[in-house]
C-alpha cells in the first residue's frame, strides 16, 4: 500500500510537470487513425477530416472502468472516440450489439446535466448513420497508418480508430482530446458509477476500483500490478474470503497511482530491454515533483566539470581526498539546485512482468533525500576509480564510480544480450548496493576480474589500444575497490585509494605494479614500428595471475630485446624503468616473490595504479617527474615517454 500511496500522492505534481503526457483520471491515450471534423449541427466537414500519423495520432480519450480493460470479444465501448465497429451504423457486417451499447452510453451522457455542445454535435452526426459512407468517399479503406518511425501498417476497416473535431466560429480548440470542458464533463459524469466500499488508503468508504489500469510500460503492456480476476483454486482462499480483502483501493487513488507510474516510467524510468518481453524498469522519484539524480546513470559530463582538478593532483598522495571533496561539492550542488529538503520523500521502484498479465515488484523502498544523496555519494566514494569514458567524442579518464549499465558490460559483456534471466538477476542484486549501501557480491566482482585479465579477448585498434578493455579495466578496479571497502569480513576489509600506493608491500599489489611497468616498457619500444602488437605482459596476463613467479621470469626474458631498443633510443627511460622495477622487486618478501600462489584481485589495483602513474609521469634528467599540461591527463597509454 505504501507504493500505491506514494504514486497517488505524486499525481498532482506530475500533472503540473508533464501536463501533455500524463493520463488524466478516467482517460487513456490511444493511437487514432482518422480525425473526423464536423460543425455544431453535426454536419461533416470533408476538407478538415484527415488521416493521422506519427506523434499527431496520440489521443487522450475518455474511458469507462470496463472499456479501459476490454480485451478479446468483450463489448465495452469507449464513451466518445472509438473504432468504426462501434460507431459506424452503416458498416458492412456491423455487430449491432456494439453500436447499440455505444449509442446507449453516449445518449445517457448527452442527456445528463454534464452534457456539452460538442457532445450533442457528435451525437447528431452519428445518428445520421453515414460514417462509413463518408469516410469511404474521402479515403481508400482500409487505410495505411504511418507510425513515428515512418513504417506503414494496414489497419482493418472495423479497427480504424476515430477521434473528433468540432468546428465553430467562436471555438478556438476544435479537438475533443484537449477540451477541458469535455474532460471535466466526463470525469463528473463517470464519478456517479461504481460501488462504495472501504478504501485501505483513505480509511473511509468511497467508490472503489473493480478493475485496475494496465499499459504501464507501453501500449502493448497487459501486465497489471493489482489484479484479482482469478478466484479459482487457492489464489487467496484460506486467508481471505474475497479479493477485496487483499487490496481494496478507491477508484480515484487507483487512477492517480497508475497514471503517475505510467508517466514516471515514460519520462524518468530506466528501461532495460529484454528479448521478446517488455523491458525491466527502474524508476526513482520525489512525490513532490522535485528532480533527483538517477541512481543507475551518473552523468559523466556533469561529473567531469566537478573533477577538473585532476590534472594538478599528485597520483601518489592526494587524489582520493580531492575526489571526496569534489563529490561533496557535486552532491551539495544537486541538493541546492533541485531545492531538495533533507526530509523530502524519495521512492525507488523496480518492475518486471512475472507473467504477461501480472507485474512483479522487484524492488521498492522509500527513503528521504538526505539519505538518498548520501548513498549515491557513498557509491561514488567507495567505488570511485579512473574510468575510461567518451565525452564530446574524446576518450578521457574520469574519476567516478561506474554506472549500472557499465557494470553489466564489465561483468558479462555480450553474454547478457541473449541472457535476460542473468541480466535481471545481476541488476536486482546490484541495485541495492547503489541505493542502500550494501556490500558488493563477491561472485560479481570475480566475474569482472576474470574478464579484465583476459586481455587477448579484446580487439585492438591500429595503435594496439583497446578502449573496451580500458573501460572494463576501470570498471573492474571499481568493483574490486568497492568489494574490499564494503565487505563484512574484517580479515580482508581494506580501503584502497585511487592513487598509487608506493608503500604498499602486498605481494598481489606489487606483482600488479611489476606487470604494468613491463607492459609500458614494451609499448614504448614498439611504438615506432609495431604499435598494434599486444605486449608480452598483455598476452600473459591470465597466466601471470595463475602463476606469477614463473610467468614473471618468462616476461623478463622476453623483455630483454625491448629494453635494448630503449637503451639505444631512450637511454634515460631505460635506466629509470629498470630502477623502478628494482625498487618494486626489493619490496617483496623473498618467499612471496618466488611463490607461484595465485594472485588475488588486488593485483589489478596495483596494475592500474602503476599504469596511470606511468601515464602521468615522464623522464627529465634521469628522474621521474609529473607531467604538467592538462592534455596529459587524458593521454593514451602509448603516446609519450
Amino acid at each position: 500500500m505504501n507504493l500505491v500511496s506514494a504514486l497517488a500522492n505524486s499525481y498532482e505534481a506530475l500533472v503540473e510537470q508533464y501536463p501533455e503526457d500524463i493520463w488524466l483520471v478516467s482517460h487513456v491515450k490511444k493511437q487514432a487513425h482518422i480525425e473526423v471534423a464536423i460543425d455544431m449541427q453535426g454536419r461533416l466537414i470533408p476538407s478538415l477530416t484527415k488521416l493521422l500519423e506519427g506523434n499527431e495520432a496520440k489521443t487522450l480519450i475518455p474511458v469507462t472502468e470496463s472499456s479501459a480493460n476490454r480485451s478479446g470479444a468483450k463489448i465495452a465501448p469507449h464513451p466518445l472516440c472509438e473504432e468504426l465497429s462501434y460507431i459506424a451504423k452503416d458498416l458492412p457486417n456491423l455487430k449491432q450489439e456494439k453500436y447499440a451499447a455505444y449509442m446507449e452510453q453516449l445518449n445517457d451522457w448527452c442527456n445528463s446535466e454534464y452534457s456539452t455542445p460538442k457532445l450533442l454535435a457528435i451525437r447528431n452526426y452519428l445518428e445520421e448513420g453515414t460514417v462509413f459512407k463518408d469516410l469511404s468517399e474521402l479515403f481508400e479503406l482500409p487505410i495505411k497508418y504511418r507510425n513515428e518511425s515512418g513504417k506503414n501498417t494496414p489497419i482493418k476497416v472495423d479497427k480504424t480508430f476515430i477521434r473528433w473535431a468540432v468546428v465553430a466560429p467562436k471555438i478556438l480548440d476544435t479537438s475533443t482530446q484537449s477540451d477541458k470542458e469535455i474532460i471535466e464533463s466526463w470525469q463528473r459524469y463517470e464519478a456517479r458509477f461504481g460501488e462504495t466500499d472501504f478504501c485501505f488508503l483513505d480509511a473511509k468508504s468511497v467508490r472503489c476500483a473493480t478493475r485496475h489500469p494496465r499499459f504501464l510500460r507501453s501500449s502493448a503492456d497487459g501486465a497489471k500490478i493489482i489484479s484479482s480476476n482469478d478466484s479459482s483454486g487457492f489464489t487467496y482462499l484460506g486467508k481471505f474470503t474475497d479479493a477485496n480483502q487483499v487490496a481494496n483501493i478507491s477508484y480515484l487513488n487507483s487512477q492517480k497511482a497508475h497514471s503517475s507510474l505510467r508517466c514516471l516510467i515514460e519520462k524518468q524510468g530506466v528501461k532495460i530491454k529484454q528479448k521478446g518481453n517488455e523491458p525491466l524498469v527502474f524508476v526513482s522519484w520525489s512525490p513532490r515533483g522535485k528532480p533527483i539524480p538517477e541512481p543507475t546513470e551518473p552523468d559523466f559530463n556533469d561529473l567531469a566539470s566537478f573533477l577538473d582538478e585532476t590534472d594538478s593532483v599528485d597520483h601518489t598522495q592526494d587524489l582520493g581526498r580531492t575526489y571526496a571533496n569534489q563529490l561533496k561539492r557535486y552532491f551539495n550542488g544537486i541538493k541546492t539546485k533541485n531545492q531538495l529538503d533533507d526530509n523530502d520523500q524519495i521512492a525507488l521502484l523496480g518492475l518486471d512482468s512475472a507473467t504477461p498479465g501480472r507485474m512483479g515488484i522487484l524492488y521498492y523502498r522509500e527513503t528521504i533525500a538526505k539519505e538518498f544523496l548520501a548513498r549515491l555519494e557513498q557509491w561514488q566514494r567507495d567505488l570511485g576509480w579512473q574510468q575510461r569514458v567518451k565525452i564530446n567524442e574524446q576518450w578521457q579518464w574520469v574519476n567516478s564510480a561506474p554506472s549500472l549499465y557499465r557494470v553489466l558490460d564489465g561483468v558479462y559483456g555480450d553474454v547478457l544480450k541473449s541472457a535476460d534471466t542473468l541480466k535481471k538477476n545481476l541488476i536486482t542484486r546490484l541495485y541495492p548496493t547503489i541505493v542502500e549501501g550494501k556490500p558488493l557480491p563477491q561472485d560479481i566482482m570475480q566475474s569482472a576480474f576474470h574478464r579484465a585479465i583476459n586481455r587477448v579477448a579484446y580487439k585492438s585498434d591500429k595503435t594496439g589500444k583497446s578502449e573496451h578493455w580500458l573501460q572494463n579495466l576501470g570498471i573492474t578496479c571499481s568493483l574490486i575497490k568497492g568489494f574490499y571497502t564494503r565487505t563484512t569480513n574484517s580479515t580482508i576489509q581494506k580501503e584502497y585509494p585511487m592513487a598509487l600506493q608506493q608503500e604498499n608491500a602486498s605481494r598481489d599489489y606489487l606483482f600488479g605494479r611489476l606487470l604494468a611497468v613491463a607492459n609500458k616498457v614494451e609499448k614504448i619500444a614498439l611504438s615506432k614500428s609495431e604499435a598494434n602488437r599486444l605486449t608480452t605482459a598483455e598476452r600473459f596476463m591470465t597466466q601471470f595471475v595463475n602463476r606469477p613467479s614463473s610467468t614473471w621470469l618468462n616476461i623478463t626474458n622476453a623483455l630483454v630485446p625491448y629494453q635494448q631498443r630503449l637503451f639505444n633510443s631512450y637511454q634515460g627511460y631505460d635506466t629509470a624503468s629498470k630502477t623502478l622495477i628494482s625498487q618494486i622487486t626489493d619490496m617483496f618478501e623473498p618467499a612471496d616473490f618466488t611463490s607461484n600462489q595465485k594472485l588475488s584481485p588486488e593485483f589489478l589495483l596495483g596494475f592500474h595504479n602503476q599504469m596511470m602513474w606511468l601515464e602521468t609521469h615522464s623522464i627529465e634528467k634521469g628522474q621521474w617527474v609529473k607531467k604538467v599540461t592538462a592534455e596529459h591527463a587524458t593521454e593514451s597509454l602509448e603516446e609519450t615517454v
